[in-house]
């Protein structure tokens, strides 16, 4: 997945019509962060990502500022833009603000039945990706899962601050050693929260999402931490920014 990189981005050239603004290219490069394109320490090329969508140099330099404020960048003086490497700290935050928003989501849904089609694609999409040993595919799925549920609530504004969220989020799963191990168990957990929605059943949903966030914020802060005591890989750069990775580089493949 990750080896379209800037190559891929000229698919999403349609999606920028003759109007394009700096939001909308903001919004093309967050869901390829969110999707797991542009690993974290990735240096962005104003080049290839402005050729790759035909958008003028200032127009992808405020697209970068807006997601730089949204904390998915960061500005380097004489170095460029590089997607953002999370701190504990940042992890243990997102995590904070998922159960905020997500158990206040599914606690004030109204009477059953809800629309759960897209919680049903995005369950049914992770089990294919598993069967077929996608774990990138899995991660995503699982990310389009919290959307579909967060999207329940019928809230634009909820939509936007989960989607920057989440896409934080995906930054702190490319630090996962072992994704198979951390994604696994969430795929039966994902169908037992779809199934007490289903029913109706908000409480049973609400606490199986309590106990999965918990878990999930666990294993994946023991993934950072394990990262963190290894070795440094020949291609690191510090301070903490992780390995640098050129969008050319993001193009031939993952390293």
């Amino acid at each position: 997945m990750a080896g379209d990189g800037a190559e891929g981005l000229a698919r999403d050239r349609a999606l920028l019509g003759r109007t394009s603004t700096a939001e909308r290219v903001a919004d093309v490069l967050r869901t390829r962060v969110a999707e797991g394109y542009f690993p974290p320490g990735t240096r962005l090329s104003e080049e290839a990502i402005g050729g790759a969508l035909g958008v003028s140099r200032n127009t992808l330099r405020e697209a970068f500022r807006l997601l730089t404020h949204e904390r998915l960048l960061v500005h380097e003086l004489n170095r460029g833009v590089f997607v953002r490497v999370l701190a504990a700290e940042d992890v243990t935050d997102i995590y904070r603000t998922r159960a905020l928003v997500e158990r206040a989501v599914v606690r004030g849904l109204g009477r059953p039945p809800y629309a759960l089609d897209g919680l049903a694609a995005a369950v049914g999409a992770g089990e294919a990706a598993a069967r077929a040993g996608d774990w990138d595919g899995v991660s995503t799925a699982n990310i389009h899962f919290h959307r579909a549920l967060v999207a329940l609530a019928g809230s634009a504004r909820t939509d936007a601050l989960m989607r920057g969220v989440l896409a934080e989020l995906r930054l702190a799963l490319h630090l996962v050693d072992d994704p198979r191990a951390l994604h696994e168990p969430f795929l039966a957990r994902n169908r037992e929260i779809l199934a007490a929605l289903r029913a109706g059943e908000r409480g049973t949903a609400e606490r199986l999402l309590v106990r999965y966030l918990d878990d999930s914020r666990t294993r994946v802060l023991a993934a950072r931490a394990r990262t963190a005591d290894a070795p440094p890989d020949p291609g690191s750069r510090s301070p903490g920014s992780g390995r640098v990775r050129t969008v050319s580089t993001v193009v031939r493949g993952r390293t």
